[in-house]
């Protein structure tokens, strides 16, 4: 009887983890996503895929919803230049930003560091041993945890950062996805998932 109680107990949790769980991408279409700027955004065979278009600028793909406090999971795969980004609390005017970036970018380029656009800059970089953790041309999977003033990255089970910061606490608006300016980029996308917390 014990053992029929923990078993019950354990799928009731695992269910309500799962009905927590919201899908930010249907694999369809960019519906509850805005494009910001003049670059590709499209799915294709189920991916979400983002390239510099004709203007070779920076480009912003944001969810119409605004997320506080969350664990966000996808997975990405850099094709050509993988220059980009997964923004946090953000907002997007025309193609200028204002949040937190957690990096997606080729090796050496501080995958999973936190950087500020059109403020302070870099806050904080992986340490460079932990870069071995990207899979370049290959999928991996980024998680982030945002609660209140602190954020934490994760590339493929690795820890990149974790940083507590006054400024993002209180930070508020949605997560976008960047493609960088400068052409010749490709990226996709699948399997962006939130758990509210």
């Amino acid at each position: 009887m014990k053992n029929l109680l923990t078993l019950a107990l354990t799928v009731f949790l695992l269910s309500s983890m799962h009905a927590q769980e919201k899908s930010l991408f249907n694999g369809e279409d960019l519906t509850g996503w805005t494009v910001y700027g003049t670059e590709k955004w499209y799915v294709e065979d189920g991916l979400l895929i983002c390239e510099s278009g004709p203007d070779a600028q920076y480009g912003y793909l944001g969810t119409n919803e605004h997320y506080k406090n969350f664990v966000l999971t996808l997975e990405f795969k850099q094709e050509a230049n993988g220059n980009s980004g997964v923004f946090v609390r953000s907002t997007v005017d025309g193609t200028k930003v204002s949040g937190w970036q957690v990096e997606v970018a080729p090796p050496g380029h501080s995958t999973g560091g936190v950087y500020e656009s059109y403020g302070r800059g870099w806050l904080i970089k992986p340490d460079p041993e932990k870069d071995k953790a990207l899979k370049m041309g290959e999928w991996n999977q980024m998680k982030i945890k945002l609660s209140g003033d602190t954020i934490t990255s994760w590339v493929n089970g690795t820890e990149m950062i974790t940083l507590t910061d006054e400024k993002i606490g209180a930070g508020e608006g949605s997560i976008a996805l960047q493609i960088h300016d400068g052409g010749g980029i490709k990226v996709k996308w699948r399997n962006i998932k939130l758990i509210p917390q």
